[in-house]
């Protein structure tokens, strides 16, 4: 048995239709026809865990390629596992930039693209990859961007974070102020100078949800001060 088809063993159709709501799968939405098996995220984590050691990079394409969304994040969840445990870095990177048409919820760029995109900014320091992927005009990719830095502030380093957030303050998409707005929290709480600086340039025009994200960690009075600024 392999991870795939021990995903499919657990179907559960009753929970399946609560996740396709809950991941906005209907017309029109920003999971448009995404499928589900009706398996919680740890579950699937378990069996990733389980398999990542004997599973070829052949067949974790063949899950990415996979219309279920847990299989999808099986995979994705595997290569994280391979990137982190193993010397096989690079390969996991282009593998990972192969597939972003295939990383198409929040859940499966949130749950890789620090451990992926950003890890490997911070062993190379080159922000080649995470440019690219700000300007492919590609929802998910952006996000991969933006989510990226959620490693890279924890090593104190914010400028490439800045400037994102900059790029994207005017964002088409609701799930891009989110992403901005959490990973400046994130920032903030290894420097909240950092984060108050940004507010201070740009609390008048942030979209609500990012400056709401982005203030949540701070006193009761800053969180008042920039809401009403």
């Amino acid at each position: 048995m392999n991870a795939a088809q021990e995903l499919l063993k657990l179907k559960n159709d009753e929970l399946a239709q609560h996740l396709m709501r809950f991941f906005k799968t209907g017309k029109g939405q920003y999971g448009e026809g995404d499928k589900f098996l009706g398996i919680r995220a740890p579950k699937t984590r378990e069996i990733a865990k389980k398999y990542y050691k004997t599973t070829p990079l052949t067949e974790i394409q063949r899950m990415l390629d996979n219309p279920y969304h847990e299989i999808r994040l099986c995979a994705l969840l595997m290569m994280v596992f391979i990137y982190e445990k193993t010397d096989r870095k690079e390969e996991i990177v282009n593998l990972y930039l192969k597939n972003t048409k295939n990383i198409n919820n929040w859940d499966l760029v949130d749950n890789t693209a620090h451990k992926i995109i950003g890890a490997h900014y911070i062993k190379t320091k080159n922000p080649k990859i995470i440019k690219k992927l700000a300007e492919s005009n590609h929802l998910w990719s952006e996000r991969i961007a933006v989510v990226a830095q959620w490693s890279i502030v924890k090593t104190k380093e914010y400028a490439l974070l800045l400037d994102l957030c900059e790029k994207f303050l005017t964002h088409r998409h609701d799930l891009m102020h989110k992403a901005v707005g959490w990973m400046l929290r994130e920032a903030g709480k290894q420097d909240e100078a950092v984060l108050l600086g940004f507010l201070d340039k740009h609390c008048k025009t942030m979209p609500r949800t990012a400056l709401r994200y982005a203030i949540e960690r701070l006193s009761p009075g800053l969180r008042q001060y920039y809401m009403k600024k």
